[in-house]
């Protein structure tokens, strides 16, 4: 962690952050304030590109979160900025691209920080990175975008007990 006085910061990467990153941004959003790490965690999220910067969500990514009760009004895609490699705590790629991408472009000693978002699923955890990847549902249907939200859904729990993991190992409490 940065220091005992930050918060956690995660930030999930995507290609263009309209669909996959802030799906997964909202909801361990949701998860790490269910389990009472809200005030603990900060999670946002980021594309590698610049394709769709100032965009927001996708609507089929919008309409499956709005059926699970996340809103996702004041989301604005935006570009991974390279001096968060610093700033973050844990960097969740969600394919294998993204992965690679972020992989090759991170500064000494920070390389660790990167992880797939699916390495917290432990039905894939132990597989390759290569098939750990969630597909990027733009091309698809409404069908694509529920295939994501249980995708990410599967690996969120495995990230809400990586905070809490790491937190204790920083002696702070999961109590807010």
């Amino acid at each position: 962690m940065n220091s005992t006085a930050s918060p956690y910061r995660i930030i999930t990467v995507c290609t263009g952050n309209i669909c996959r990153s802030p799906m997964a941004e909202f909801m361990l959003l949701e998860a790490l304030h269910a389990a009472g790490l809200g005030e603990r965690v900060q999670v946002d999220s980021a594309g590698t590109t610049g394709y769709e910067v100032g965009r927001p969500i996708d609507p089929r990514a919008a309409r499956v979160l709005d059926s699970h009760g996340l809103r996702t009004h004041t989301h604005l895609a935006r570009q991974f900025d390279p001096a968060w490699y610093v700033d973050r705590d844990l960097i969740l790629a969600l394919d294998v691209d993204h992965y690679g991408h972020l992989q090759q472009n991170a500064p000494a000693g920070t390389g660790h920080k990167v992880r797939m978002l699916r390495e917290f699923d432990p039905l894939v955890a132990r597989l390759d990175h290569l098939d750990q990847g969630i597909e990027d549902p733009w091309f698809g249907d409404h069908t694509d975008f529920e295939t994501t939200w249980r995708l990410i859904a599967a690996s969120v729990p495995g990230v809400v007990a990586h905070v809490r993991r790491e937190l204790a190992a920083h002696g702070l409490t999961a109590d807010v």
